[in-house]
């Protein structure tokens, strides 16, 4: 996701963004306007991290990372976190979408937080875990 305040190539965030408790983005491939809660984690995550300038992440040197710098980033703390080498940044936008099917959202409520245009691309992110979501309940119901 790109957000709002800054230019295509950084990845950085600043504290602009947050607006009443939600993080306020516009994304980059399709320009969809998202306000996104605020969530308990992700509070948590940016209060360890060191705030420097207006970026909520960013170098050491406060200013904003490139997108580049931000995969980067997410990479090592992967494999420092131990995880194999098949996780990869995207992989989290999948998982995050995968989570909220296994929790029983509908395809309307995994796109606003998405910003996926079309419900085909939110059932091909969450096919896995609506089917196995939805084999239980069926078999709840015999």
């Amino acid at each position: 996701m790109r957000f709002i305040s800054t230019p295509a190539r950084e990845a950085g965030m600043t504290r602009a963004d947050l607006v009443d408790g939600e993080l306020h983005v516009i994304q980059q491939k399709h320009g969809a306007e998202l306000y996104l809660p605020f969530v308990r984690e992700l509070q948590q995550a940016l209060a360890a991290y060191p705030a420097k300038g207006l970026h909520l992440i960013g170098r050491e040197d406060g200013r904003p990372m490139t997108r580049q710098g931000l995969t980067k980033f997410m990479k090592e703390a992967a494999k420092a976190a131990g995880l194999p080498a098949k996780c990869v940044p995207h992989g989290l936008r999948k998982a995050g979408l995968r989570r909220l099917a296994e929790a029983g959202k509908t395809e309307k409520q995994i796109a606003a937080v998405s910003g996926h245009k079309s419900l085909a691309e939110v059932q091909r992110y969450t096919a896995a875990a609506d089917q196995r979501r939805l084999a239980r309940d069926a078999m709840k119901k015999q």
